[in-house]
């Protein structure tokens, strides 16, 4: 039986791959990189910024890398008005799942100032019960922060399910002992997901609470 739910945030509960895109391109032209195409950024969504720099600028050293972190926040936290809405029916469903006792977290590839800043946009960080963040732990798809989540709360890998949209979410998972749901909705396609084998792949945000009331794992 499933007794925590642990959520990747970009992409699975908020739209914000046009953003993230946005605002890698604009820091990449600030810093003097070959600004990488929408692809390429979407590709790296869900890493911790370090290791998605690494991929996107092959050679990137240390003091650059802070460079291009402080101009990506420039932008993502403020200068780009790139629209970042929560996928459609997320709110009320995690609303929903969170007044029938389902216990949830995040595992987030996002920085804690970051993070901090998305729950308050959205007034949803009252629902999780924890939180980690790339720049505090280990980035996905090292299992390190689902361990850390998992100590804190009691609970054991078999009663956890990890939720996402990349194969770094999906892939932590499986490497923390944990089941997986793939959302095809997000940064990768469904078929670079599938090979992770889900236990369920939702379409929709809602699909989610749905298929745990069938389970028996939510009234």
């Amino acid at each position: 039986m499933y007794k925590l739910l642990i959520f990747d945030w970009d992409g699975t509960i908020i739209d914000s791959a046009s953003r993230i895109i946005s605002s890698m391109q604009a820091a990449a032209h600030d810093c003097g990189y070959v600004v990488p195409s929408d692809e390429q950024v979407r590709n790296i969504i869900g890493l911790g910024l370090p290791e998605a720099l690494r991929i996107l600028i092959p050679g990137i050293g240390e003091q650059a890398i802070e460079t291009m972190r402080a101009r990506y926040g420039h932008y993502y936290l403020g200068a780009d008005s790139t629209p970042s809405p929560l996928f459609p029916g997320a709110q009320h469903s995690l609303e929903s799942m969170h007044r029938k006792g389902m216990r949830m977290a995040v595992a987030t590839g996002k920085s804690r100032k970051g993070l901090v800043r998305a729950f308050a946009d959205t007034g949803l960080g009252h629902l999780f019960e924890t939180s980690r963040c790339a720049d505090e732990t280990t980035s996905k798809p090292n299992p390190h922060m689902l361990e850390e989540i998992i100590e804190v709360t009691g609970v054991s890998p078999s009663e956890a399910l990890m939720i996402g949209d990349t194969e770094y979410d999906l892939e932590m998972g499986r490497h923390a002992g944990m089941d997986v749901i793939a959302v095809s909705y997000g940064a990768h396609h469904l078929d670079r997901l599938k090979g992770y084998d889900p236990v369920l792949e939702v379409d929709h945000f809602p699909e989610i609470e749905k298929w745990l009331e069938k389970h028996g794992v939510i009234a």
